[in-house]
């Protein structure tokens, strides 16, 4: 929306200027600020980040009002956990909504909502919360930590991830990244070091420490996208289960790949400097990633401990599915392994641990995910948090420093 409000000054701007005469659109002139993405990015930050402070105590006592309180598991189930966990007993669930409100927003409002990258990382955001709410809906109805079953969840999350990835696939502006040479043309140089002499297609796949594509999949990189936001959206979802947790993870992931996405998005910087894959496109979903952080710093606000509000699945499952778009968006998919090192990690845990039990009858951790081994060994949850906070940030560091290690 902003975008346009710049375009239709410079029309006016331009009109005045042949015309010789200097009107309202000289008078503001400051609009020209609009055209820019770091300037929208962070307004986008602002605005979801004020959007969510704002409107979290409404949000939090209309979910009081509905009674939508968490529904902790028994003792019988977790044991000990329950009793470290008691204190959670009706915090209300469903706050996701506040992030997913936040950042659909900000992002119609500071971003090109017709660009391709935001559309699809958009879309795919608000189709897996409106997954997880029903899922949080049914938890809370039927007051129990079951919702809605296994099968049924995986089988949406497929067939929102295969929406995605097609259009990521079939969509021309997307599945071509590379300049071509108008664009060289248009920018006035020729670079003298380049990821490829044609544009890298869609299905290659890329890692920062190889400056040429590892390998090309052609179609079959569809099946790897499904599963890349798949995994991602269940990452996520499993590191929710302390306060603040996900939610501090989630801000330092978008902002590294808000960063790769604006890098990604800019010519010279892409191609000849970090010689990374490049579209003219994917910086605009700087704004979005920039959105998203901001929106986790404004639940954070009411979600660290100890929590008024809980995302649930409802943030979840949407947070990650977006981090995952956003990964394949920019070509970034196997960097997000170390960026969200800790979804990762939390995501490995639980495999390890149920592969280790039905195959030798033990368990590895005390309780998996692995956040609450450390609560169980002694560790307060605090300290989880705030270890894994440091960690992610650590992690997001390292895979940044990796785009300009060779």
């Amino acid at each position: 929306m902003l975008y346009w409000i710049y375009e239709w000054w410079r029309s006016a701007f331009e009109a005045e200027k042949l015309a010789g005469a200097e009107g309202w659109a000289h008078a503001l002139s400051f609009l020209n600020l609009l055209q820019y993405i770091t300037f929208r990015a962070a307004l986008g930050a602002l605005m979801a980040f004020l959007l969510s402070v704002v409107l979290g105590p409404r949000v939090i006592r209309r979910l009081i009002s509905l009674k939508v309180g968490q529904p902790i598991r028994t003792a019988d189930e977790v044991h000990k956990l329950a009793e470290l966990h008691g204190g959670k007993v009706g915090t209300p669930t469903m706050g996701g909504v506040l992030i997913l409100g936040s950042v659909l927003i900000s992002t119609l409002i500071c971003a090109k909502p017709f660009n391709p990258f935001v559309a699809v990382c958009a879309c795919t955001m608000g189709a897996l919360g409106l997954l997880g709410f029903c899922d949080d809906y049914k938890k809370v109805k039927e007051k129990n930590s079951d919702g809605i079953s296994a099968r049924a969840k995986l089988f949406w999350q497929l067939v929102i991830a295969a929406m995605a990835a097609c259009f990521i696939f079939f969509k021309p502006e997307i599945s071509g990244f590379g300049y071509t040479p108008d664009q060289l043309e248009e920018y006035g140089y020729v670079p003298g070091y380049k990821l490829g002499d044609q544009p890298m297609g869609i299905g290659a796949i890329t890692f920062p420490l190889f400056k040429f594509a590892i390998i090309d999949l052609s179609w079959l990189i569809i099946p790897f996208f499904i599963a890349v936001i798949i995994g991602c959206s269940n990452a996520v979802n499993l590191t929710d289960g302390l306060d603040g947790l996900a939610t501090g993870c989630t801000i330092t992931v978008s902002l590294a790949y808000a960063m790769l996405a604006y890098l990604a998005g800019h010519l010279f910087m892409a191609t000849e400097y970090l010689t990374i894959p490049y579209n003219r496109f994917v910086a605009e979903l700087t704004v979005f990633l920039l959105s998203l952080a901001g929106a986790g710093f404004g639940f954070l606000w009411f979600n660290c401990h100890p929590a008024k509000v809980f995302m649930g699945d409802t943030g979840s499952l949407a947070i990650g599915g977006a981090i995952g778009t956003a990964a394949i968006c920019v070509k970034q998919e196997l960097l997000l392994v170390i960026i969200g090192g800790v979804f990762v990690m939390e995501a490995l845990s639980v495999m390890l641990q149920v592969g280790s039990f039905k195959l030798r009858k033990k368990r590895i951790f005390a309780m998996a995910p692995i956040h609450h081994h450390f609560e169980l060994r002694g560790w307060h949850e605090s300290q989880v948090i705030i270890r894994f906070w440091i960690i992610s940030i650590m992690l997001a560091l390292f895979g940044l420093a990796l785009l300009k290690i060779v």
